[in-house]
């Protein structure tokens, strides 16, 4: 009897992490992702990643104005600046993560985001999420000089391929147009 009683017992122990198993297998709903987005702080985090971002952008504006300022207005800087701090202050925000819940819902599991939820929850999840606006704005003041490099270049290169096809629309019909360079 003994024995019978312990096989029950680990027979029992065993269907609830089963059941439990199969309910962290179980896809996201939208209620668990919203969960997940609350304890992200993910609306709070946007804000704070657009305001980090925001220095970091206005010196590339200025840097533009400058390099062009003999072709552009002289309030180019002040128009391009409020425009961006316009556009990003203007963002439907929590209709974007209402849009997001599916793609969540999609690459995770629930048990994925009481996993993502018990990290954010803990002390180094939200010492993460205060951190990371920081981080993403040093990050993107640190990538502006190869971003500005990049960016230099491809405006040679569609300057170069303008000039290019300017070229070729001269010339008598029939002659091919002058090769491209990759």
């Amino acid at each position: 009897m003994r024995h019978l009683l312990i096989a029950f017992t680990l027979l029992l122990a065993f269907s609830i992490v089963a059941s439990a198993q199969r309910a962290a297998d179980a896809p996201a709903s939208k209620e668990d992702v919203e969960r997940y987005f609350q304890i992200a702080h993910s609306r709070e985090m946007m804000d704070k990643v657009v305001g980090a971002m925001s220095k970091p952008m206005h010196q590339l504006v200025h840097e533009q104005c400058e390099k062009d300022k003999d072709k552009l207005p002289a309030d180019c800087e002040v128009r391009l600046n409020k425009i961006t701090d316009d556009m990003f202050g203007h963002m439907p925000w929590d209709e974007m993560l209402q849009a997001m819940v599916p793609a969540y819902q999609k690459h995770f599991t629930k048990g994925d985001i009481d996993a993502l939820v018990a990290f954010y929850g803990s002390p180094t999840g939200q010492k993460v999420l205060r951190e990371m606006p920081a981080i993403t704005g040093e990050a993107m003041e640190s990538m502006l000089p190869i971003l500005r490099k990049h960016m230099d270049e491809m405006t040679e290169r569609i300057h170069e391929q303008a000039a290019e096809w300017a070229k070729g629309s001269q010339k008598e019909p029939g002659q091919t147009p002058p090769a491209t360079r990759n």
